[in-house]
């Protein structure tokens, strides 16, 4: 089982580096982002959002639905491993009672 989960974890890995080839260089000026996303965030952003600072519209407005649901999908995570772990049947263990007995 062990040699199954290390080529499932060898074959994902290296189908997600050799997607990385894909990327455009980091900082070139014409990427898509830099293109067509960035020039909409600065000349759209105040009258969007009415917030004045960019980088505070991006992140709190653009993004906060994003942020929602990854802290949707932290908390449900958070909760199903709980459940996974919590002790089926009983929770806690039968208290015993001792009765001292004198000696001699």
């Amino acid at each position: 089982m062990k040699i199954l989960g290390w080529i499932t974890v060898l074959l994902c890995g290296g189908m997600l580096l050799s997607a990385t080839a894909d990327f455009p260089d980091f900082g070139d000026p014409s990427s898509p982002p830099a293109t067509h996303v960035s020039p909409h965030y600065i000349t759209e952003s105040v009258a969007e959002t009415e917030v004045p600072n960019i980088v505070t519209a991006v992140l709190a407005d653009y993004r906060g639905f994003d942020t929602m649901f990854e802290t949707t999908v932290v908390f449900a995570a958070a909760v199903a491993c709980f459940l996974l772990l919590r002790l089926a049947g009983e929770s806690r263990p039968k208290p015993r009672m001792y009765r001292h007995r004198p000696t001699g």
